[in-house]
C-alpha cells in the first residue's frame, strides 16, 4: 500500500499528544492522510465514514471509551486497524484491547521509540507488543497470555530494552489550567511533607503563593517543615538567571546549584531519603520561545535524577507555551521523561 494513500485516524482526548503522534506519523513514516478524534462518540462515526486503514486508540475517552469503542468499530469498519495507544500498562487492560480486535497495543509512555516500528507491522497485517510486554504474547482469541507462540498470528516485538525504566524517577505534567496544575503539585508536595521528607518548589510566585494556603489545608505542617529546612520554595525566573549563559544552561552551574539545595533539604543529611522537586524553569523557558534551552534543561535534570534519590516533577501550562505546541518539541520533551501525564 502507497504511504500516500494510506489513511489514519488519531483518536485521543489530550489535542497535545494527537499533535505528537500525528507529528511522529507525518516525519518519520510520511503519512499525510490523518483526521483526528477526541472521543469514542466521534471515533466511531468517523470510522464509518471513512473506512481508516489504521485507527490509533486511546483508552481513557470521554462519551465512551476505547474498549467499547473499538467492538463497534470492528463492524461498522471491518477492515480498519486498530492500535491502541494508551497510558494503561495493566496486562488484563491489554488482554481486553486485543479481545475487542486491536491489531497492536503501545503503552504511551514508549510512543516515542516504538509507534513507528508498530503502526509499519500494523499495516503489515501482522500484530504488535511493546518490549515492556516482552515475556507475553497477546491475541483477540485468547483471554490469557500465551507465552512462546502467536496461534497462527504474526506477532512483531522490539528488542527487549536495557532499563526500561528510568531507576529515579522525572515525570511531566501538562496542565491545561492553574487549577489543574496546583492541585497535582500540592498532592506531589504535600505527600512528600507528610511523610517527613523533604520538598524542593522551583516556581512561578503567584504559583508558590497559591501552593502554601493549599498546602496547609491538605495537612501540611508548613512551619515545622519550614524550620526543620524540609521545605524549599524559590522562584523559577530567578533560578534560570543563577545558571542560564548566553541563553543555554551551564552545566556545571545547574548541577552544582540543584546539588547544593537537594543536599541542603535532605533532612537525614546523606541518608537514602526521597526528595521531593517541582520545577517550571524548563516550561518558562518554552514559554518565552527557547525550546532548545528548555529541553537541554531536561537532560540536565536527568542527570540529577541519577545522581540523588529524587522524584522530579516538571510543571507546564498548555495556554502560555509560545507559538503554540510543536510537535518535534513536545516529542523532545517527553522523551527526556520517564512518565509524561496531562490534566
Amino acid at each position: 500500500m502507497a504511504k500516500s494513500s494510506v489513511r489514519i485516524l488519531v483518536v485521543d482526548n489530550f489535542e497535545p499528544f494527537r499533535r505528537l503522534v500525528c507529528s511522529i506519523l507525518q516525519s518519520k513514516l510520511e503519512l499525510r492522510t490523518i483526521v483526528e478524534a477526541s472521543n469514542g462518540v466521534d471515533a466511531i462515526e468517523l470510522a464509518r465514514v471513512l473506512q481508516p486503514d489504521l485507527i490509533l486508540l486511546d483508552i481513557g475517552l470521554p462519551k465512551l471509551d476505547g474498549i467499547e469503542a473499538a467492538r463497534r468499530i470492528r463492524e461498522l469498519a471491518p477492515r480498519s486497524k486498530i492500535l491502541f495507544v494508551s497510558q494503561e500498562s495493566s496486562l488484563d487492560v491489554v488482554h481486553a484491547a486485543f479481545r475487542a480486535g486491536a491489531s497492536g497495543y503501545v503503552v504511551k509512555m514508549d510512543a516515542g521509540s516504538e509507534l513507528p516500528t508498530a503502526v509499519r507491522a500494523v499495516l503489515r497485517g501482522e500484530m504488535f507488543v511493546g518490549s515492556r510486554f516482552e515475556d507475553r504474547v497477546f491475541t483477540e482469541a485468547s483471554a490469557e497470555p500465551t507465552v512462546g507462540g502467536s496461534r497462527g498470528n504474526n506477532v512483531l516485538r522490539l528488542p527487549q530494552k536495557q532499563n526500561l525504566e528510568r531507576p529515579h524517577r522525572h515525570e511531566a505534567g501538562f496542565y491545561s489550567n492553574n487549577a489543574s496544575l496546583l492541585d497535582d503539585l500540592t498532592q506531589f508536595i504535600g505527600t512528600a511533607l507528610k511523610a517527613g521528607k523533604a520538598a524542593i518548589v522551583v516556581a512561578t510566585e503567584s504559583h508558590r503563593n497559591s501552593l502554601l494556603p493549599r498546602l496547609q489545608a491538605h495537612g501540611v505542617d508548613l512551619t515545622a517543615a519550614i524550620e526543620q529546612g524540609r521545605y524549599v520554595s524559590v522562584d523559577a525566573a530567578e533560578t534560570l538567571s543563577t545558571f542560564m549563559l548566553n541563553g543555554m544552561p551551564d552545566p556545571v552551574r545547574f548541577l552544582n546549584l540543584f546539588g547544593n539545595l537537594i543536599e541542603t533539604a535532605d533532612p537525614a543529611k546523606g541518608e537514602q531519603v526521597r526528595v521531593a522537586v517541582f520545577g517550571e524553569g524548563a516550561h518558562l523557558l518554552w514559554a518565552q520561545g527557547n525550546a532548545e534551552a528548555a529541553i537541554q534543561v531536561e537532560t540536565l535534570t536527568n542527570q540529577i535524577a541519577s545522581s540523588y534519590d529524587v522524584g522530579i516533577l516538571c510543571g507546564y501550562s498548555l495556554a502560555s507555551v509560545q507559538g503554540g505546541l510543536d510537535g518535534q518539541i513536545l516529542q523532545q520533551i517527553c522523551a527526556a521523561h520517564s512518565a509524561v501525564h496531562s490534566q
